[in-house]
């Protein structure tokens, strides 16, 4: 099973549990589900399992460790060929840490409408690249906007067999209210993408790229924007009210595509 690390750590998993609030209404994925050592825990309170392996030894190891359970399913998959539920669905995972942007892709972005946040063990680095200061990633800013992300606490080596030679962390994720139809989810991340194209441009600069420069004046105004401040430097909440405020006044000819 080269590459792969499995959580050997009762503690890490019953707070990745703990943290991702599971039901016995849930429906939850675990992704990278290796030997099941989440798994097998997991089927315990939610009413619906699905454990996604990519490795074909691992996919018969747990059918055959499953296969009296009822609430539990296997899928011999990579993730990224994976039909991710068309309904409401959490996340409880050591995910494989070479695809973790893959991974987020597809639960924040892509499954927007239906992933309702969860429990992700991960690589540190990438995770602390999600509370940086200056968003430089439009993605990153998506995912703020519409999760609200939390870095529970960083986990060692000997948390896993075997024990990797990277330091890992546990992220909470959990969705917060809508702040638009989810309709509207690729062209807020056009527009996004569009302002960061140049990320050292100021907010004036940047916003000019798109409004004229009465809007711009008066967005800073009314959203209490700091307009030479660097573009990266913007909250959730202020580019999603500059996005609202783009709807509302820029003809849709000029909306970023």
């Amino acid at each position: 099973f080269t590459g792969q690390h499995f959580t050997i750590d009762k503690v890490l998993i019953k707070d990745a549990i703990r943290q991702a609030n599971i039901s016995n209404q849930d429906t939850v994925l675990d992704i990278g589900a290796g030997k099941g050592f989440l798994t097998v825990h997991l089927l315990k309170i939610a009413n619906n399992v699905v454990a996604i392996e990519n490795d074909t030894a691992l996919v018969e190891h747990l059918r055959k460790l499953f296969s009296d359970a009822r609430n539990v399913q296997v899928v011999g998959c990579d993730f990224r060929n994976f039909a991710v539920p068309k309904f409401p669905f959490k996340v409880v995972s050591n995910i494989p840490y070479g695809i973790t942007s893959d991974i987020f892709k597809i639960l924040m972005f892509e499954s927007l409408g239906n992933f309702l946040g969860g429990s992700i063990v991960l690589q540190l680095e990438p995770t602390q690249k999600l509370f940086s200061r200056k968003l430089y990633n439009p993605y990153t800013v998506f995912y703020h906007t519409f999760f609200d992300l939390k870095l529970v606490y960083e986990v060692g080596p000997e948390s896993f067999l075997p024990p990797p030679t990277v330091k890992s962390a546990l992220l909470n994720i959990k969705r917060k209210q809508l702040f638009f139809d989810f309709k509207f989810k690729a062209k807020y991340l056009a527009f996004i993408s569009c302002l960061l194209e140049k990320p050292d441009l100021s907010v004036k600069t940047a916003l000019k790229s798109i409004f004229r420069k009465s809007q711009v004046r008066s967005i800073s105004e009314k959203f209490g924007l700091n307009l030479n401040a660097q573009i990266v430097c913007l909250s959730p909440s202020q580019w999603v009210n500059c996005f609202l405020e783009m709807l509302e006044v820029v003809p849709e000819k000029f909306h970023p595509s």
